[in-house]
C-alpha cells in the first residue's frame, strides 16, 4: 500500500510559478514510476507529467510541454511539478499517481493516487 500527499497547490497570477509536492509513504516509492494528473471543473482528469523509477526519463502533455518539470527524489519518497509560466487554463486540481512509465504515453495502469491539490491561476 502507497499513501501518496500533495503539497504546494496555491492561488497564483497568470505567468507565475509554483512548485507541486508529492510525498508517499511506502519504501518501495523507487519501484514506481510516478505522474501528475489534473482535473478542471467539468473536465475529465488528464494526464500531465511521469518520470520513470530512476528519474532518467520523463514525458509531458503537449499543453505543458516546455513549462513543467517532473522530477523525483528517491531518497526523500518525494515526487515534484515545478510549474512555471502558468496560464488560467492550468487551473485544476492536480493529483500525482504511482504506476507504470510508457515510453508513448507517459503512465498506464496507475495503482495509488493521492486526494489532490487545488491549483488557481488568475489571469
Amino acid at each position: 500500500q502507497v499513501q501518496l500527499v500533495e503539497s504546494g497547490g496555491g492561488l497564483v497570477q497568470a505567468g507565475g510559478s509554483l512548485r507541486l509536492s508529492c510525498a508517499a509513504s511506502a519504501r518501495t516509492f523507487s519501484t514506481y514510476a510516478m505522474g501528475w494528473f489534473r482535473q478542471a471543473p467539468g473536465k475529465e482528469r488528464e494526464f500531465v507529467a511521469a518520470i520513470s523509477r530512476s528519474g532518467g526519463n520523463t514525458y509531458y502533455a503537449d499543453s505543458v510541454k516546455g513549462r513543467f518539470t517532473i522530477s523525483r527524489d528517491n531518497a526523500k519518497n518525494t515526487v515534484y511539478l515545478q510549474m512555471s509560466s502558468l496560464k488560467p487554463e492550468d487551473t485544476a486540481v492536480y493529483y500525482c499517481a504511482a504506476g507504470y512509465y510508457n515510453a508513448h504515453k507517459g503512465m498506464v495502469g496507475a495503482d495509488y493516487w493521492g486526494q489532490g491539490t487545488q491549483v488557481t491561476v488568475s489571469s
